[in-house]
């Protein structure tokens, strides 16, 4: 499974829009949309893990221009056979490390993709270059899940999230080392698939020191796109982070 793609080679990429149809629905996208064609306003919005388009085809379809940094180049190859998606550009690397040309007003990584990432340097260094990107005044956006422990039970390693007679879903997690991993097991004609993506959960407050790092300060959390209140028992929250005009320098709390 493991490519020059990473986890989202040709196998996933041919499948990605199918398995996860319920994130490409308009009441999913457009409140998510609406949101960072906001925050953009008259400028450029950079996508981290830009994938498929399933948020970048419709912000660029209200006049923002975008432009997507991706590892996956069978994922941006689905971006380039959609109407519009060779107007967007792409550049093709890490995007815990990769420059894409000129300056943004809004950074945005949406459905846990800061998640891929999977070492707290490599998250810390994505905060970092999110900050490099943004001119003064700029946003940087994260969408994520709040970590599932509490479903845990003494003992248990293992959070299911889907069971049908054809395909079982689990999330696992490590609270040492805040290593996770989603595993699916599918059943086709008689025979088993299985396949595992890892990733690495994160805090908010955690997130919220690795924005201080960066020289980035919060400015708001909400538990989703339609800006309804963060509580402690939101499942995922949206946050936005501010680069400050002539304010805090990069490498703040270095």
């Amino acid at each position: 499974m493991h490519d020059e793609d990473g986890y989202f080679g040709e196998k996933i990429a041919a499948r990605y829009d199918t398995s996860s149809a319920d994130m490409f629905r308009p009441d999913v996208v457009d409140p998510a949309v609406g949101l960072i064609a906001g925050l953009a306003g008259d400028g450029r919005a950079l996508e981290l893990g830009i994938g498929t388009g399933r948020i970048a085809l419709p912000l660029a379809r209200r006049g923002i221009q975008v432009h997507g940094i991706d590892m996956s180049r069978a994922m941006v190859a689905r971006l380039r056979a959609k109407p519009g998606g060779d107007d967007i550009g792409v550049t093709i690397g890490d995007f815990a490390s990769t420059r894409a040309p000129g300056d943004f007003a809004v950074v945005y990584l949406v459905f846990n993709t800061i998640n891929n990432l999977t070492t707290q340097d490599a998250q810390v260094a994505c905060f970092r270059n999110a900050a490099r990107h943004l001119r003064p005044g700029g946003s940087f956006v994260i969408e994520v899940g709040v970590p599932e422990l509490r479903l845990l039970p003494p003992g248990q390693s293992a959070v299911p999230f889907h069971i049908t007679p054809e395909k079982w879903a689990f999330d696992t997690y490590d609270v040492v080392t805040q290593e996770m991993s989603s595993n699916y097991v599918t059943i086709e004609d008689g025979r088993a698939e299985y396949w595992s993506v890892p990733f690495r959960y994160v805090w908010p407050s955690e997130l919220d020191l690795m924005a201080r790092i960066a020289g980035l300060r919060l400015r708001d959390r909400w538990e989703d796109w339609s800006r309804e209140p963060f509580t402690g028992a939101s499942p995922k929250h949206v946050s936005v982070w501010e680069k400050p005009v002539g304010g805090i320098a990069e490498d703040a709390l270095s």
